[in-house]
C-alpha cells in the first residue's frame, strides 16, 4: 500500500476478530495491533498488585507507573511478555470491567490513537471504529451466536490443557457483552458505517477473504 490505510475491526468477545485481524494484516502487509491484548495486560496488573480500580487514587498510581506495548504479535507490560497470561478467564473478567474505567480507556486509548496516525495498520477492539480510528478508511464489525462464541473459546482452553463448562463459558459470555455494550464510557457499538459480518457459520478464511475483497476493491 502506497497510501495509509487504517483498518477498524469491532465486535463481542470470541467472534473471531483477533484470528482474522492476524491473517488479513499479514495477506495486506500491515501492521497489527491488538487491543484488546492492551485492556488485558492492564487488567493483569489489576490482579497482580490487587489494585481496586474503583480507587481513583491507587488506580491512578498504577497506571502512572505502566508501560503497555505492542509489536511483534506479542503484548508486553512493564518489560514482559505476558502474551500466554492474559487469556485465562479471570484476566478476561477483570478486562471486561476494568476497560469500562475512564482512566483506563484514556490512557491506551491516547495511545492507540498516536499509532494510527503514522502507519497503515490494523486495530481490532470494542470501540476502534467508533472512538480511537473514526476516519479509518475501513470498518468491520464482526459477530456471532453467543453459543458459537463460547464453543470457540472452549477449544482454546482445551488446546492449553484447562477443562470448561460450555454453558458457564456462554453465560460469562453473555455477561461480558452486557457489561461491554452498556457501559457509558465507550461501548462496545457497531459504527454507522462499518461492514457487519456475522462468523457463526463460516470459515476463518472466508471471512478474510470477503475483508480483502471489499478492501481491494477500494484501493485498486
Amino acid at each position: 500500500m502506497d497510501k495509509i490505510y487504517r483498518i477498524a475491526i469491532d465486535g463481542p468477545a470470541g467472534a473471531g476478530k483477533s484470528t482474522m485481524a492476524k491473517l488479513l494484516a499479514e495477506k495486506l502487509g500491515i501492521d497489527y495491533i491488538d487491543t484488546g491484548a492492551m485492556y488485558r495486560a492492564i487488567a493483569l496488573k489489576l490482579l497482580r498488585t490487587g489494585t481496586d480500580y474503583h480507587d481513583e487514587k491507587a488506580l491512578g498510581k498504577l497506571l502512572d507507573t505502566t508501560d503497555v506495548d505492542y509489536y511483534g504479535g506479542k503484548v508486553y507490560l512493564d518489560g514482559e511478555d505476558v502474551s500466554s497470561l492474559i487469556r485465562t478467564p479471570e484476566v478476561s473478567s477483570m478486562a471486561s470491567e476494568s476497560s469500562a474505567v475512564p482512566a483506563v480507556r484514556d490512557k491506551l486509548g491516547e495511545l492507540q490513537m498516536a499509532i494510527a496516525k503514522k502507519r497503515s495498520l490494523l486495530m481490532d477492539g470494542r470501540d476502534i471504529g467508533t472512538v480511537i480510528i473514526p476516519d479509518a478508511e475501513f470498518k468491520f464489525f464482526l459477530t456471532a451466536s453467543s453459543r458459537i462464541r463460547a464453543y470457540r473459546r472452549i477449544c482454546e482452553m482445551r488446546e492449553k490443557g484447562i477443562e470448561c463448562d460450555l454453558d458457564q463459558v456462554e453465560q460469562e459470555i453473555q455477561e461480558r457483552d452486557y457489561r461491554d455494550s452498556h457501559r457509558d464510557y465507550h461501548p462496545l457499538k457497531k459504527a454507522d458505517d462499518a461492514i457487519e459480518i456475522d462468523t457463526s457459520d463460516l470459515k476463518i478464511s472466508d471471512v478474510v477473504d470477503k475483508m480483502m475483497e471489499i478492501i481491494n476493491e477500494k484501493i485498486n
